[in-house]
């Protein structure tokens, strides 16, 4: 990869620069990803793809836990921002596909949280920049290619997964998707290749008996185990 990729440099025979687009896509959403500073060191995170293959002008990171006004006022002002979307599930949330159908404003800008989903919902509630933009989720039946790290449910999509999807309904465009779902696909085919496992996610570990850890004494976290193995949205 070029010095200037975010992408950290791997063996040749393990490049994933022919996976990438050859220019990058041509888009005309603002991405923005809010990612935990956890993730940052981490070796095989999505974002770095994601950002490889998107303008560099449409396809900002921001890395930290607390954001405001006074400490990043570019992101204040397009939270604040009538055409903003955030992408984070709950009951009030609204599916993205239907969502722009309906909208007065077709939406510029969506933002995205990265971490995990403790990790991404501790930045979500205590941000209060966040509760500007309108919330949204993505409804999809399609299951994670992210194979070689453990997500909470079969359900669960990565970072770059979720921009894919999101990206190609407010695109139009099917092509983004799999574009972007391209140098993931050789990431883990390229990982698996070299000794690392699939991983399965908590909740089928837990309802086939094969969660390899005891089970937590903390009640809420006995609870959210719980959950998972009824297959219940947390």
């Amino acid at each position: 990869l070029p010095s200037t990729s975010t992408i950290p440099c791997r063996p040749q025979k393990v490049c994933l620069c022919p996976f990438l687009p050859a220019h990058p896509l041509h888009i005309s959403t603002h991405l923005y990803i809010i990612q935990h500073p956890a993730e940052e060191n981490k070796v095989l995170r999505t974002v770095p793809l994601l950002a490889a293959c998107l303008p560099q002008d449409k396809c900002k990171v921001k890395i930290g836990r607390r954001f405001s006004e006074e400490r990043d006022p570019e992101l204040s002002t397009v939270c604040r921002k009538s055409g903003t979307l955030i992408l984070y599930p709950g009951a009030e949330a609204a599916n993205l596909e239907e969502f722009i159908l309906d909208s007065p404003v077709y939406p510029s800008t969506i933002i995205i949280i990265d971490g995990t989903w403790s990790q991404a919902k501790d930045i979500f509630y205590k941000n209060s920049l966040f509760r500007h933009p309108k919330l949204v989720q993505l409804k999809t039946s399609i299951s994670s290619q992210y194979v070689i790290r453990m997500q909470p449910t079969n359900r669960c999509l990565s970072t770059l997964e979720c921009a894919a999807v999101a990206l190609s309904i407010l695109e139009k465009n099917n092509y983004i998707q799999e574009t972007l779902l391209r140098p993931l696909q050789a990431l883990c085919s390229f990982q698996l290749q070299h000794g690392a496992q699939i991983r399965l996610s908590k909740e089928h570990l837990l309802k086939n008996g094969l969660y390899p850890k005891p089970m937590p004494k903390n009640k809420r976290k006995l609870r959210k185990m719980e959950l998972l193995m009824n297959s219940v949205k947390i």
